[in-house]
C-alpha cells in the first residue's frame, strides 16, 4: 500500500488520502466568500476544490471508436502526423537538435501569484535574444483576468485547465463529451473574452489533476480547434524522452492516469509530461509532486536535483524538458525558487537551449530544423491586448450560492461565469 501511495502523490503532486484501504486524490480548499480588497483572498494556491452537483449538464452520446491501429512511418508525416517515438523529429543528432525547456504553471491567476511570476519570469532572455518562454494553463474559478491579460501582453502562452477544476478527480475520469465541451472548448472564449486576447492564440489543454477522459476530451480538442494537450505523464519513457506525436495512430505511451486514448483522433498533439526522477528513484510529473527532494531550505540542493533532471534530456535525446509547478510552492519555498532562477539562468546562458511556450515545441516538431538555423529564426511576436481600467465585478452570484468579485477587461457579468454559462449571461 505504501509505495501505491508514495507513487500516486508522485506522479501527480496531490493530496493523498488513504480511507479503508482505497487511495483518494484531493485538493484541500475551503469555501468561502472573496475579500473585494484582495484579489489574492480566495485560494493561496490560486487553484478550486469545490464541489459542484452536475445536474443539469446534457450527456452526449459518443460511439464507441475503434481501436487505432500501430504507426506506419510511411503513411505518418510531418507536419500532420507524427508517430510515439522517442527518435528526434527529421532525424537530427542531438548535438543538432535544440533543446525546449518548458516551464509552465497550472490553475487560477490572481494578484499574488502574478507577483511571484513579475520576480521569476519578467524580461528574461533566451541566449539568441529572443525572450524566454512559459505557459499558463489557467482554471477559471478565481481568476483575475486583467491579470491574465498582463501575461499575454508580457509574450507568455494562455492555455487551458478548466472551468470548474471539479472534484472528485473521477468526475474527469467519466466526463461525456457534453461536460468536456463545457469544461474546456468554452473556456476558450471565457478567457478569450474577459482577458481580451486573441481566440486563436489559445491553443492547449492541461485537464485537473492530470486526469484524463479516455478518447473523449481529444475528440472535444479535434471539433474545437485545440491543437495539443498536456495532461499525459510518461514514466516509461524518461531516458530517453518521449517526443511530442500525434494520435493518428495507437500510442506507445504508458498510461499512469487511466483512461487513455485509444482511437485514432487526428488533428490533436500529445505534449507527453516526461517525469522527473527524485532522489530515492520514483517518478514525478510536477516538480511539487517529488516526494524524495533535497531540504526544502536547501538552495544547492535543489539546483543540483533540478539540472539533474535537464541533463537527463540534454545529455541524451533532447526531447522537451518540462517544469511543472505550481505557484504556491516556489513562493512558500524561497530556497526552491532560487534555485529555480539559478537554473534558468543557466538556461538563458546555453547557446542551444531555449525556454519557450509549449506551442512553439509542437510549432518546431512539425518543421524540425538544426539549432544553427532555429537560433537565426525571428523572435516570435504577438498582437497587444487592451484591458479596460475597472473596478472588479461583483459581487456576482455563483455555485452553491456563493459571491464572488472577478476582474475583467471589458463589461461586468451578469452571474458569476460557469459551466454552461462560461460568460455569467
Amino acid at each position: 500500500m505504501r509505495s501505491v501511495v508514495i507513487l500516486s502523490f508522485l506522479l501527480l503532486g496531490l493530496a493523498t488520502v488513504v480511507v479503508q484501504g482505497q487511495v483518494e486524490l484531493s485538493t484541500p480548499g475551503p469555501l468561502f466568500t472573496p475579500d473585494p480588497e484582495d484579489d489574492s483572498t480566495p485560494n493561496p494556491e490560486g487553484d478550486s476544490s469545490t464541489e459542484i452537483t452536475t445536474e443539469g449538464i446534457p450527456d452526449a452520446d459518443t460511439e464507441e471508436l475503434p481501436l487505432a491501429e500501430e504507426c506506419d512511418e510511411e503513411l505518418c508525416k510531418l507536419p500532420d502526423c507524427r508517430c510515439s517515438s522517442t527518435d528526434i523529429p527529421g532525424g537530427l543528432l542531438p548535438r543538432d537538435t535544440p533543446q525546449f525547456v518548458t516551464i509552465t504553471f497550472d490553475d487560477g491567476v490572481n494578484v499574488r501569484n502574478t507577483e511571484t511570476y513579475r520576480d521569476i519570469l519578467y524580461g528574461r532572455n533566451n541566449s539568441n535574444g529572443c525572450p524566454a518562454g512559459a505557459t499558463f494553463y489557467v482554471s477559471h474559478e478565481y481568476t483575475n483576468y486583467r491579470f491574465v491579460n498582463e501575461l499575454y501582453n508580457q509574450g507568455y502562452e494562455i492555455a487551458l485547465h478548466s472551468i470548474s477544476h471539479r472534484i472528485p478527480q473521477d468526475y474527469w475520469a467519466t466526463a461525456s463529451y457534453d461536460v468536456i465541451k463545457q469544461e474546456i472548448a468554452d473556456q476558450k472564449g471565457q478567457i478569450s473574452h474577459f482577458a481580451n486576447i486573441p481566440f486563436e492564440s489559445i491553443k492547449g489543454v492541461r485537464l485537473p489533476f492530470l486526469q484524463m477522459s479516455g478518447n473523449i476530451s481529444f475528440q472535444v480538442m479535434a471539433d474545437h480547434g485545440l491543437e495539443y494537450d498536456s495532461s499525459w505523464p510518461t514514466t516509461a519513457f524518461r531516458d530517453p524522452g518521449l517526443w511530442p506525436y500525434t494520435l493518428d495512430y495507437a500510442s506507445i505511451q504508458d498510461c499512469i492516469v487511466p483512461p487513455c486514448p485509444t482511437a485514432s483522433i487526428p488533428k490533436p498533439w500529445i505534449q507527453p509530461m516526461v517525469s522527473w526522477t527524485d532522489l530515492g528513484g520514483f517518478p514525478c510529473a510536477m516538480a511539487d509532486g517529488c516526494f524524495f527532494t533535497p531540504a526544502m531550505d536547501d538552495e544547492e540542493g535543489w539546483y543540483q536535483f533540478i539540472v539533474g533532471n535537464f541533463e537527463r534530456h540534454y545529455l541524451g535525446n533532447r526531447a522537451p524538458f518540462g517544469f511543472y509547478v505550481h505557484e504556491w510552492y516556489l513562493a512558500s519555498n524561497p530556497a526552491v525558487q532560487a534555485a529555480f532562477i539559478r537554473f534558468t539562468d543557466l538556461i538563458s546562458n546555453l547557446s542551444d537551449a531555449f525556454m519557450v511556450n509549449a506551442s512553439e515545441v509542437i510549432d518546431w516538431v512539425k518543421n524540425p530544423i538544426p539549432v544553427g538555423e532555429y537560433r537565426e529564426k525571428p523572435c516570435r511576436e504577438w498582437s497587444t491586448a487592451s484591458c479596460a481600467a475597472q473596478p472588479d465585478c461583483g459581487p456576482l452570484l455563483g455555485p452553491n450560492a456563493m459571491n464572488y468579485w472577478m476582474g475583467a477587461c471589458n463589461v461586468c457579468p451578469r452571474v458569476y461565469p460557469w459551466t454552461g454559462n462560461p460568460l455569467g449571461q
